[in-house]
């Protein structure tokens, strides 16, 4: 007898996919009462508006390549509810912390731009966008990703094997403050650096990242889930500990002098920053 696996369905995790949630709602709730017609009209275009923007952009940005679609689809099947339904992990992990197609292309463009050969990933999960930025570096470029949990870096990996690029990559496994730290002392440096992990500790990572120079001089650090599903421009109450905890972190890059940034409306929200 086959076992059947069903997939989790994805759930709208990004400022702009819970504002289309939204609207979808109005739109629903706008047929079943009499309302002007001007407002009906202009409810429907607000929806189609927001609704057809993430289509496009995919529609209209380079395909990823066949590994990548093949990790993407291995991570939209695992049941992950099920399997960390005990509490093994130290986080909860689901299927909507994968980067995707625009971001993963975003950060790949990125590492082309500005000619890296290494790169720091803080926060792997299955290796989506680890494996988009390694397809920019050059055959000699080097990868170093941090992973928390065993189960997810083994996960990654065995993506990783089927890409050429695969072999730029090196996993460690460990709490990400312990790995940056430990490459701190062996005096290492990187170009690129992207952030998403732990969001309680964002403001930790930028400090070591800036006061153990382990960013280049003329690198570049990316921070992902800026925007956090809206919560740190919505009133603080309507904030979880990590919606606040990216409000501290975006105010603490603000008001901090060595640096300057642009936070860009993509996906979650995408930091950039480069020391001045």
């Amino acid at each position: 007898m086959t076992t059947v696996v069903k997939t989790e369905s994805a759930r709208p995790v990004t400022p702009l996919g819970i504002l289309v949630e939204q609207l979808e709602k109005i739109v629903k709730m706008a047929e079943t009462v009499e309302i002007p017609l001007e407002l009906s009209d202009a409810i429907k275009t607000a929806y189609q508006l927001g609704a057809g923007i993430d289509p496009y952009l995919e529609e209209n940005t380079t395909q990823e390549s066949t590994a990548l679609a093949a990790l993407a689809e291995k991570t939209r099947q695992e049941p992950w509810s099920s399997r960390f339904s005990n509490s093994e992990t130290v986080r909860q992990l689901e299927q909507e912390m994968l980067s995707g197609h625009i971001e993963g292309q975003t950060l790949k463009m990125f590492a082309y731009m500005i000619g890296a050969k290494s790169i720091l990933e803080i926060g792997m999960f299955t290796g989506y966008s680890t494996l988009a930025m390694a397809e920019a570096l050059p055959e000699d470029g080097r990868m170093i990703a941090c992973e928390v949990d065993q189960y997810v870096s083994n996960f990654a990996k065995s993506c990783f094997e089927r890409s050429p690029h695969g072999s730029k990559i090196s996993v460690e496994v460990a709490p990400a403050l312990e790995t940056i730290n430990k490459l701190a002392d062996a005096g290492e440096t990187f170009d690129l650096v992207f952030i998403d992990a732990d969001k309680k500790e964002y403001i930790e990572y930028l400090k070591i990242l800036l006061d153990r120079n382990l960013l280049a001089e003329n690198g570049f650090i990316c921070v992902d889930n800026t925007l956090l599903q809206g919560q740190p421009y919505l009133p603080p109450e309507k904030r979880t500990l990590n919606g606040e905890a990216i409000a501290q972190f975006n105010r603490f890059i603000t008001e901090d002098p060595r640096v300057e940034q642009v936070l860009l409306p993509l996906r979650d929200g995408l930091t950039i920053i480069r020391r001045k």
